[in-house]
């Protein structure tokens, strides 16, 4: 691809490149506007439609199906001899993983926001994740040509919900149909009729750039204006401060307002050499996304922190602590890859095969350490069982999803040790849906998906006895085994303990581990199918036959001895508890605690800031491992929440004998 001379495999200088995220509520028009501004900049010679499934930015047949970003996406465009590294992130909640990987390489972003849907929710929570990052960005009003394209309207939204650091840099000529161009509020050529509307905002600008320095405000104090070379200057610095976030707006459809905001990335938005990347310091690169191609092997996207990549080096692994070899190096251009000769320090690439890299590792010299991004991703909430369709898909199964999981490290695996199911835990039904489609495009695996299995335990509640004689004759040497033993309840967490008190002989020594043996068998298989935990017993007598009697004759009767005994001993059943802590608008908060008590649970907290609610409960794992899609409508997607494992709790009456009457079947 050539732009103008320059092509996108050519070596850009540091102060030459932008690496800006893409953020947006889904269906603001994103996608569509990263197509216009590679078909601005003479990328592309046709716009693609999201719903054709021809943009360059989505390009996996999952987007297509669901007509929606589902991963990042690196689209390079060069203009006025700037590289412009444009990452598109998908806007649906489940796959805010792809966001916070994309953020860990940009230097800037730009939220997209429909001027008929004016700010959304994933309006809310992208700038939320920007502002916590200390990110500059710019917003675009996008879709001005919409039915109900409220340019006014969605600005006072903004300033309203994000800030007043959100102030206009053009203005609109008309809307919906008649939407036709932009107009500049500081270059001075707006026709008479919008003279009042941009004298107003260029009067926010001044005043917002007179706040960034000292010496300008004492400026503006004196002379109640500023210079434009001063405005334009101050601008840059204020946004590249985050104390200034301009608005520009347009349509990624007609095009128009898209150059302006073209303008406004290379003129306003920071360089890596402006975020402390060092352009002359030793080789050193970071990987921010993995992917799993069923030909090619792992593909892994890296940004350059310091110095120039080429191909064909080897740098060490320090998260690893193994060398990696990096052949050809390329730059991505969306579902492509073109191959360059180097990147220079903050340019964003793609290496194949690397050996032992995974998303979040840093490559540096092994003499040259180096601390890369941490990528912290949101826990994963929404629990499925996997299990294979064929046999076929079982010997296949394992490797697939490990590959699934390591390009997605929001998406977890991990085999309950006691219900022996392999759980993949997600964001979200969506998120597990797409990781099924994907095993079956890319590895040719058909999964079914179920609810998991709850891991139930049993004990007891008081202290008993129990007898069993164990005794059987069929001819020749018969099968002799007798014991007593008592049942003692432990904390809960204690475990198993097992002693013995028996005096004279009556249980011979030799056959004291075999009733153990039985005993631990009959805890491992329960009384109604789910271990027995919690307990002591103790061994204090028996009897023997000194022809009969042998280790397996005591391992059965220390087995229904202690079956016996747990059903004598006022048995209960235990379930997982989780706690659970909600973050959701202090408007929802009733229905979110209303909603956690029809599942049994407990509420140990709540407390409230910044119009937040912050509710801290415990909850049965079988009322919420898939919970977050409740949360997702009670609290319109402004709820988040973590699910961890705190304790086993014992079930209600009622419920155990659905429970059990459920297993017996």
């Amino acid at each position: 691809m050539c732009w103008k001379g320059r092509r996108i495999v050519d070596q850009f200088d540091s102060n030459k490149l932008r690496n800006v995220a893409l953020l947006a509520h889904s269906g603001s028009g994103k996608t569509s506007l990263v197509e216009a501004i590679h078909f601005a900049t003479g990328a592309i010679n046709r716009l693609g439609k999201t719903e054709d499934g021809n943009t360059v930015s989505d390009f996996e047949p999952e987007e297509h199906k669901h007509h929606t970003s589902l991963q990042l996406s690196v689209v390079p465009s060069i203009s006025k001899g700037h590289k412009l590294n444009i990452i598109d992130t998908p806007g649906y909640a489940d796959f805010i993983g792809e966001t916070l990987s994309a953020l860990s390489s940009a230097d800037s972003a730009i939220i997209v926001v429909s001027a008929s849907a004016g700010v959304e929710v994933g309006t809310e929570i992208a700038w939320n994740y920007l502002r916590e990052r200390k990110i500059p960005t710019l917003i675009f009003i996008n879709k001005m040509d919409r039915e109900n394209a409220d340019f006014q309207s969605t600005v006072k939204q903004l300033q309203s919900v994000l800030g007043s650091e959100c102030i206009p840099l053009n203005v609109p000529d008309g809307a919906e149909n008649s939407f036709s161009k932009v107009f500049s509020i500081l270059q001075n050529d707006t026709p008479i009729e919008f003279f009042a509307e941009t004298e107003n905002a260029r009067e926010q600008i001044v005043e917002k750039v007179a706040e960034t320095d000292d010496g300008l405000t004492e400026k503006y104090l004196e002379l109640g204006d500023l210079e434009d070379t001063q405005i334009v200057v101050g601008l840059s610095a204020g946004v590249k401060k985050c104390q200034i976030v301009p608005i520009l707006c347009g349509s990624s459809i007609t095009g128009v307002g898209v150059h302006e905001l073209i303008h406004a990335v290379v003129d306003h938005l920071p360089s890596p050499l402006d975020v402390g990347i060092v352009p002359d310091g030793p080789a050193a690169a970071f990987i921010f996304k993995t992917t799993a191609d069923p030909f090619v092997g792992k593909v892994s996207y890296f940004r350059v922190l310091s110095g120039t990549i080429s191909p064909n080096i080897d740098l060490w692994n320090s998260n690893q602590n193994q060398s990696e070899r990096l052949g050809q190096i390329y730059a991505p251009i969306g579902k492509t890859q073109a191959p360059v000769t180097s990147l220079a320090a903050g340019d964003i690439g793609v290496v194949t095969k690397l050996a032992h890299a995974v998303t979040g590792d840093t490559l540096c010299p092994k003499s040259n350490s180096f601390d890369g991004p941490k990528i912290e991703f949101p826990s994963p909430v929404y629990s499925v069982a996997v299990h294979p369709k064929t046999q076929a898909d079982l010997e296949k199964m394992s490797t697939a999803l490990n590959r699934l999981s390591e390009e997605d490290p929001s998406l977890t695996l991990k085999r309950d040790k006691e219900t022996g199911e392999l759980i993949a835990t997600g964001l979200g039904d969506t998120h597990i849906d797409v990781m099924t489609e994907r095993a079956k495009r890319k590895f040719g695996v058909d999964l079914e998906l179920r609810v998991p299995q709850i891991p139930y335990r049993e004990t007891i509640s008081k202290i008993t006895t129990s007898e069993y004689r164990h005794k059987k004759q069929s001819g020749g040497h018969g099968q002799y085994g007798h014991v007593l033993i008592r049942l003692e309840p432990l904390e809960a967490g204690s475990g198993f303990e097992f002693g013995t008190e028996v005096v004279g002989g009556n249980v011979p020594k030799e056959y004291i581990p075999a009733v153990e043996k039985g005993v631990q068998k009959a805890m491992y298989e329960g009384t109604d199918g789910f271990p027995v935990v919690d307990l002591r017993v103790i061994l204090y007598d028996g009897s023997s036959h000194s022809v009969d009697s042998s280790g397996a004759s005591f391992e059965i009767a220390g087995t229904m001895a202690l079956k016996q005994g747990v059903r004598d001993a006022s048995p209960v059943l235990l379930e997982p508890i989780m706690q659970v802590k909600v973050n959701a608008p202090e408007s929802s908060a009733g229905a979110v605690v209303g909603d956690l008590n029809t599942r049994r649970a407990r509420i140990n907290g709540m407390s409230s800031q910044n119009g937040h609610a912050y509710i801290d409960a415990e909850v049965p794992r079988s009322e919420i491992q898939q919970w977050s899609t409740n949360l997702r409508a009670l609290t319109q997607g402004r709820g988040s929440v973590a699910i961890d494992f705190v304790r086993f709790g014992e079930v209600p009456m009622n419920v155990q004998q659905k429970i059990v009457a459920e297993k017996s079947k």
